[in-house]
């Protein structure tokens, strides 16, 4: 995969169900405005109308969908996320914060539920954007439980799968975690602590 268009830049942050990943994200991007930088933060699945709908279909539960066809529906939303959202803010020199991209396909619908990582990586491949960092938030399987229980709501059909299935998302994102381009960080502590991490990792891409 081609890299993004110099100027603007793409962060992702990755991790697991109650990683805090939503957190950090919205921290980051202030983060990031406080320093003069123009900033998007988006999500994923979603971040554009197309893919937001597909959100909606993912996400509900409602369909029973077999694993490489979930994997074709994330990566179509991903398309549309990054022709209409993504590419234009980096092309225009915007700073873009996304929580979830590429990586979550590989670790959820790879690692989770089995499908073939060469076939997620050739389909990631369409997308032609790689991130110029990824953070990947490491906790604790009991840790993350805790979090979800404390914020309540209705749970999406991931965070309704099994303690298997959410294990071995954990290790594939510690899996994918040894890429160059990512840094791990150790989500358990306090929202403050994980910024200042986070921060000391972004730092490296300020001009």
């Amino acid at each position: 995969m081609s890299g993004v268009t110099p100027g603007g830049r793409l962060i992702t942050l990755e991790g697991g169900e109650g990683a805090g990943k939503s957190t950090q994200a919205r921290m980051l991007a202030d983060a990031l405005c406080d320093v003069g930088l123009p900033v998007l933060r988006t999500r994923e699945p979603g971040g554009a109308p197309g893919a937001e709908f597909l959100r909606e279909v993912l996400l509900s539960g409602r369909i029973d969908w077999n694993a490489a066809a979930e994997t074709m529906l994330h990566v179509a939303a991903r398309l549309e996320h990054v022709a209409k959202t993504i590419r234009p803010a980096i092309e225009a020199g915007t700073w873009v914060v996304c929580d979830r991209f590429h990586d979550s396909t590989m670790a959820y619908q790879g690692y989770g539920l089995g499908v073939d990582l060469g076939m997620i990586e050739t389909l990631g491949t369409m997308v032609g954007i790689v991130p110029d960092l990824t953070l990947v938030l490491d906790v604790p399987r009991e840790v993350a439980l805790a979090r979800l229980r404390g914020r309540g709501g209705v749970d999406d059909r991931y965070e309704r799968l099994n303690d298997d299935f959410h294990r071995r998302v954990y290790e594939g994102f510690r899996a994918i975690a040894a890429e160059a381009r990512c840094v791990l960080v150790d989500a358990a502590q306090d929202a403050a602590t994980v910024h200042e991490a986070v921060m000391a990792a972004v730092r490296k891409l300020l001009p």
